[in-house]
């Protein structure tokens, strides 16, 4: 595979709660897998937000994100992402500006819309939140304003303006599981995030239509898109297959109302299903991508290629932590991440 064409990868962690663990637990992981991610030679390392759940640690990205800094030297961080709805634009502006000014050059601000959350937790995060375009739209042409310390007269950005003040910006990405965020990633030209893990069908096409509609920015001269997927890779296929079949079965537990943590793949062989659970069985498997290191590798290079990008996030959830770090390590090894070479490439 050629420079321009090789696939890069990152990572997007949701610091799972597993059956009898702890969230700190959770946490602590989150912390040590971020660790590995800089020495394997990851791109990035991003961290979600959700709220009222036993299931995902993950509840305040800005507060995690501060602490992977002081763990970490060179890999990319940021949030996947900030669900912005739920905040002043002028408060998101200012911890990632903040962030920035810790670790320059090394955060993404990764802006999400979907509440994280059930409808009314995100009542309770934000009792004014319509999820309107319209509203969600302003806020981020404010947020742009304030990262951008940009002077509109007859504005509040007349006279506020977002602290720290610092000669660097965060790098903004849009996610999304739907295209409507991708046209607003184009209108204001910043990067998107497609959630083929959330949603796997109708990617391509909704990155295709951001490359289509985007317009440069200050930040960005040309479209920058990458997509997210379930990734579980394992020395064998069997073992690859018990690890992708307990992930399957967690999501339809949580489409089905059961919010317990992940359980071991002993319990999965233990779970009956009707014909009905079978077949949306059949349709998360649809979000995940999983195998030997060479048939993951295989996978990951048609998607990217279906979806035109040269970046896949990759999202890894098991019951075990250490088939989750030995995960990440057979996918660096079977796409040969070069940590020495990204170092020399940034001039460190």
């Amino acid at each position: 595979m050629s420079t321009e064409n090789k696939v890069h990868l990152s990572v997007l962690d949701q610091s799972p709660v597993r059956h009898n663990g702890s969230a700190r637990q959770a946490l602590q992981e989150t912390i040590e897998l971020a660790r590995l991610a800089e020495r394997l030679g990851y791109t990035r390392f991003w961290v979600s937000e959700h709220h009222n759940t036993g299931t995902l640690a993950g509840s305040a990205p800005e507060v995690l994100l501060a602490r992977l800094g002081a763990e970490t030297n060179r890999i990319r961080l940021g949030s996947g992402g900030v669900m912005l709805p739920h905040y002043s634009a002028l408060k998101v502006a200012e911890n990632f500006r903040l962030l920035e000014a810790l670790y320059p050059g090394r955060i993404d601000l990764g802006i999400g819309r979907a509440p994280g959350t059930d409808r009314v937790t995100a009542h309770a995060l934000n009792p004014h939140n319509a999820f309107r375009d319209e509203d969600f739209a302003e806020q981020l042409m404010d947020l742009r304003a304030y990262l951008r310390d940009e002077v509109v007269p007859d504005t509040i950005h007349a006279k506020v303006k977002a602290a720290p003040f610092v000669d660097t910006v965060p790098e903004m990405w849009l996610l999304s599981s739907s295209g409507q965020s991708g046209l607003f990633a184009a209108h204001v030209g910043a990067a998107f995030s497609f959630a083929h893990f959330i949603n796997p069908t109708g990617g391509p096409d909704m990155v295709r239509l951001y490359k289509e509609r985007f317009r440069p920015s200050p930040e960005l001269d040309a479209p920058l898109a990458n997509v997210a997927v379930f990734v579980v890779c394992a020395d064998t296929e069997g073992k690859a297959q018990e690890l992708a079949d307990a992930l399957a079965l967690q999501m339809l537990k949580l489409e089905t109302g059961d919010r317990t943590p992940m359980s071991s793949t002993d319990s999965v062989r233990n779970y009956s299903l009707t014909p009905e659970l079978l077949a949306r069985l059949d349709y998360h498997h649809q979000r995940i991508v999983s195998g030997t290191p060479q048939q993951v590798r295989e996978q990951l290079e048609k998607l990217a290629a279906a979806y035109g990008v040269n970046e896949i996030v990759a999202v890894t959830i098991t019951y075990d932590f250490q088939d989750r770090l030995r995960s990440y390590e057979l996918l660096a090894d079977v796409f040969d991440l070069n940590p020495v070479a990204q170092l020399l490439a940034q001039g460190m």
